[in-house]
């Protein structure tokens, strides 16, 4: 297993339209494959940044998700809303391995 571990810079006075955006993306990494943790939004401490997990069984599963989304008419509509509202300024991707017991 791997997971996707997303840190966002979010413009603070967008926090709705992001997470209009990670509701988005939910549903739409678990119907390609992958099981999705949830977006962490901004609470208390630093009002711009944002998290979001989420797992694929495989690295390469991951991969076979990046070429869908693509061309996936419903990630496109997501893309697109993100770069409408320029509630993301940027982020970074790295990937984990869990330890289990």
């Amino acid at each position: 297993m791997v997971t996707c571990y997303l840190r966002y810079i979010i413009d603070p006075y967008k926090v709705a339209e992001f997470e209009e955006y990670g509701k988005m993306w939910i549903p739409l990494v678990n119907k390609l494959g992958g099981v999705h943790h949830g977006y962490f939004l901004p609470h208390e401490g630093a009002n711009n940044v944002a998290y979001a997990l989420f797992s694929f069984s495989s690295l390469a599963e991951y991969e076979r998700y990046r070429e869908i989304i693509k061309t996936d008419d419903a990630c496109k509509i997501a893309f697109d809303f993100a770069e409408t509202t320029r509630c993301i300024l940027s982020y970074e991707r790295s990937f984990l391995k869990p330890v289990f017991k």
